[in-house]
């Protein structure tokens, strides 16, 4: 079950941190290569979609680390990082802004990253603290 949070905070941690340079730097790319006018980029579209995915993933890895160390602290973190990402989307640049959208985006980003990052940390230190107990047991 470790095994499987520690994957799954990895995947999570690479989906937020793509999800942020994509809002960066794709429209940078898009200004530089604009010869290729035949790309269509529908940007609401690319937030849905790695959301789609982000919000499952992120979900599963939280709940395992919060079973596995019983720490809610970055459950509620990274909760509050996903609904952040949400808020983004739902807002949007007709409300936000283009620029507000993207600040909004990657600290919501941000927080979900950190989030897993600590959630992942703290269960590889309770993985251990749970070897050394088994082996002063067994000693």
């Amino acid at each position: 079950m470790i095994a499987t949070q520690k994957i799954s905070d990895k995947f999570a941690i690479s989906l937020s941190t793509i999800c942020a340079i994509h809002c960066f730097f794709v429209p940078a790319f898009l200004v530089l290569f604009s010869n290729f006018e035949s790309i269509q980029y529908d940007n609401e579209l690319i937030h849905f979609l790695f959301l789609l995915m982000t919000v499952p993933i992120s979900f599963f890895a939280l709940t395992l680390g919060l079973k596995n160390h019983k720490k809610s602290s970055f459950f509620i973190l990274g909760i509050a990082g996903l609904i952040i990402l949400i808020l983004a989307l739902v807002l949007g640049e007709g409300i936000l802004g283009e620029l507000g959208e993207k600040l909004v985006t990657l600290i919501g980003s941000i927080i979900v990253v950190f989030a897993h990052f600590k959630n992942y940390q703290t269960c590889i230190q309770t993985e251990y603290s749970f070897r050394d107990e088994l082996n002063q047991t067994a000693a």
